[in-house]
């Protein structure tokens, strides 16, 4: 079969690979009929996730079709289409029976997650097409994809909804709604979010979706910045044009947001001398994350308020205002997204007509082509916000 097989840093290749076997009697095949590349992705694909290996499959946002199941596979059937949830969960440990489904004890096998577990403590859940450290699973960028534990994570797609409307269900829907339930909003708060890429967007929506008064959105690149502005409904700053603390104090009338999203993660884009301390730390590895959209975030918010992180961070950061958010009484949320949680009810709202995440899609390319969609989707090139790649 044909897949997007990681090589070294910015450096993707479409070749030839065996096709995934059962392995397990729990296991089922699909043929992907549509897979995304993630902002997430493009962590691996700059080489800030350690343990890839020449030749690793990527994609974490997949869907497709059965074309086989393990002989103790009970709620799949071939032809079922399904979308399957990023992290890879038993549904039976510990952390599955409470909800928190990406911290499962018994997905990540892999004998590099001793690394993971010096870095963080324990050894998360394994994640599609994500490093070694992540399990080493192949991903979804692919014609045909394993997916372990089928009773637990693929969702059955009723009929009459499109791959676009339902496949983000795999990762960023469930990830821009946990960011903003994180969030704990109450009726009339303002939320800012950083970021309007594709998690960002859907932060965007979802706050609105639990209640959020106002939603102040900031970015840099005009073509996100007008599309939360005129199909999400949120107010916009440049921030290679204003001050975003300067401004979002004068538009909360002093005050701060309720809460603030950082939907950007470890590759921020700072300016000025911050932003080029936090880059050239960062490139000798003193840090393994440009944090300043954190450090922006928790000062921000308003005394009391919360910090929600949707963004990668995937190691060890610097100058974080810890005595801000100390005497502020600042909440802060974060985490990989329990995707499974959150599945069905966010299925419901596709179905029912209350969002729509097929918006963001500005580009369907065929697999042969992902590493042009590689390319245009880091550099933003040609109003790139989300890539769709067709097996």
């Amino acid at each position: 079969m044909k897949a997007v097989c990681w090589h070294r840093a910015n450096e993707v290749r479409v070749e030839t690979v065996s096709d995934p076997k059962i392995l397990n009697p729990r296991d089922a095949i699909l043929k992907v009929t549509a897979t995304t590349i993630c902002g997430s992705d493009l962590h691996l694909y700059d080489g800030y996730i350690p343990t890839m290996k020449a030749g690793d499959v990527l994609g974490h946002e997949f869907m497709g079709e059965v074309t086989e199941i393990g002989r103790e596979v009970k709620q799949l059937k071939l032809g079922d289409r399904v979308v399957v949830p990023f992290p890879i969960s038993c549904g039976h440990c510990f952390f599955c029976q409470r909800d928190l489904w990406s911290l499962c004890d018994n997905s990540n096998p892999s004998s590099s997650a001793w690394m993971i577990e010096k870095l963080y403590g324990y050894s998360p859940a394994a994640i599609y097409g994500y490093s070694h450290l992540f399990g080493g699973y192949a991903g979804g960028q692919a014609e045909y994809a394993r997916v372990p534990f089928a009773d637990v994570g693929p969702v059955k797609i009723p009929d009459g909804l499109t791959d676009d409307r339902v496949m983000f269900l795999s990762d960023i829907l469930p990830t821009g709604y946990m960011a903003a339930e994180n969030c704990n909003i109450q009726r009339g708060d303002i939320v800012a979010v950083w970021g309007c890429g594709p998690v960002g967007q859907l932060a965007i929506q979802s706050a609105f979706l639990l209640g959020a008064e106002r939603v102040i959105a900031i970015d840099r690149v005009p073509e996100r910045l007008q599309l939360a502005r005129e199909y999400c409904g949120a107010e916009t700053l440049n921030f290679e044009e204003i001050d975003p603390g300067e401004a979002l104090k004068e538009m909360t009338g002093g005050r701060g947001p309720d809460a603030c999203i950082d939907a950007v993660g470890l590759e921020s884009h700072g300016i000025g001398l911050e932003g080029f301390y936090d880059k050239v730390k960062q490139a000798v590895r003193l840090e393994t994350g440009r944090p300043e959209v954190l450090r922006q975030a928790i000062v921000a918010c308003r005394k009391g308020g919360t910090v929600s992180l949707a963004g990668v961070y995937g190691g060890f950061l610097d100058k974080i205002p810890m005595g801000a958010a100390f005497n502020k009484g600042l909440t802060l949320k974060m985490g990989q997204t329990h995707v499974h949680k959150y599945l069905r009810p966010l299925l419901d709202y596709i179905q029912n007509g209350e969002i729509d995440p097929s918006f963001i899609i500005t580009h369907h390319l065929p697999l042969e082509d992902a590493p042009h969609g590689y390319d245009i989707f880091k550099h933003k090139k040609d109003n790139c916000i989300k890539v769709v790649l067709k097996p």
